[in-house]
């Protein structure tokens, strides 16, 4: 039961090696992608060797904006699983995501608002025209007046 697996002399160092240098340039990649100088549609029909082992979720949440919700529903959408890895895409697969991503505007970059556009806007009200609902006297627990 006990196998001994014999190592070359300096084997682990170079696997340690080569998985730092896939880390980080996976890591410069995400930067890239996040500062919208790389297009994610684009590594999508490459797939660069450092983004070969990474999912298709990780990669899409690596833009600005996006977080795991949003890439569910674009990866729902067509019919793809969250943790398939891009060197396992066939081209059709590729084809149809990169499709979707230049297709709609808001899946490759959201305009995102600052905080000053966030905090001038007035506060929306509710659908019933106000803006929070009444409580306390006079109210019942479903926020109706009472008559008493």
């Amino acid at each position: 039961m006990g196998t001994d697996m014999v190592l070359a002399p300096g084997q682990p160092l170079r696997a340690l090696e080569r998985a730092n240098e896939v880390r980080l340039a996976r890591a410069q990649l995400k930067r890239a992608v996040a500062a919208g100088i790389r297009q994610v549609a684009d590594i999508v029909l490459e797939c660069p060797w450092e983004a070969e082992s990474m999912t298709v979720s990780e990669l899409l949440m690596s833009q600005s904006r996006w977080g795991r919700a949003r890439c569910r529903r674009l990866l729902v959408s067509i019919d793809m699983a969250e943790g398939k890895r891009l060197e396992a895409l066939t081209e059709r697969q590729r084809h149809c995501l990169a499709a979707v991503l230049r297709a709609r505007p808001d899946h490759s970059r959201a305009r995102s608002r600052t905080a000053g556009e966030r905090a001038s806007a007035p506060a929306r009200p509710l659908s019933n025209g106000r803006r929070g609902r009444r409580t306390g006297a006079g109210t019942d627990a479903a926020g109706a007046r009472s008559t008493a």
